[in-house]
């Protein structure tokens, strides 16, 4: 796993499942994993990096051992998609505390906007060996 990046989810979150989808399809070259936050793996990850702001709407990135949250963790994930995505960085010039106040507002109603799940996504065959399970 040392040359993965592990991208942390909300798997009964719609929005998340399809930010999960929306990377899977820019990752040509397969980078990243991927755990939904209700999984044990995902919650062996956070203490073992010792997260302690961890919450089913925090998404999180782990890369190099390093550990990126919220929009850092969005942000760093633009450097490796294919095409321009890259170009979103420039956001970064925005201080995290003011990014991570819209994406905490964002979280909160991200259900009412988008619905949830009953249950974490199942992936397909295709993207499967993508899953930490």
């Amino acid at each position: 796993m040392e040359d993965h990046q592990i991208i942390i989810f909300d798997g009964i979150c719609n929005f998340c499942n399809g930010a999960v989808n929306f990377i899977i399809e820019r990752d040509s070259k397969g980078v990243f994993k991927f755990s939904p936050m209700q999984s044990e793996i995902a919650q062996e990850l956070i203490s073992k990096h010792q997260i302690n702001e961890a919450g089913y709407d925090t998404f999180l990135l782990i890369k190099n051992e390093q550990c990126f949250v919220r929009t850092n963790a969005a942000l760093e994930i633009t450097k490796d998609l294919d095409g321009l995505w890259f170009m979103f960085r420039v956001l970064k010039i925005i201080p995290s505390v003011i990014r991570d106040f819209f994406y905490r507002l964002f979280a909160r109603n991200r259900y009412n906007l988008f619905g949830k799940r009953s249950a974490c996504m199942v992936p397909s065959k295709e993207v499967r060996d993508r899953f930490l399970t």
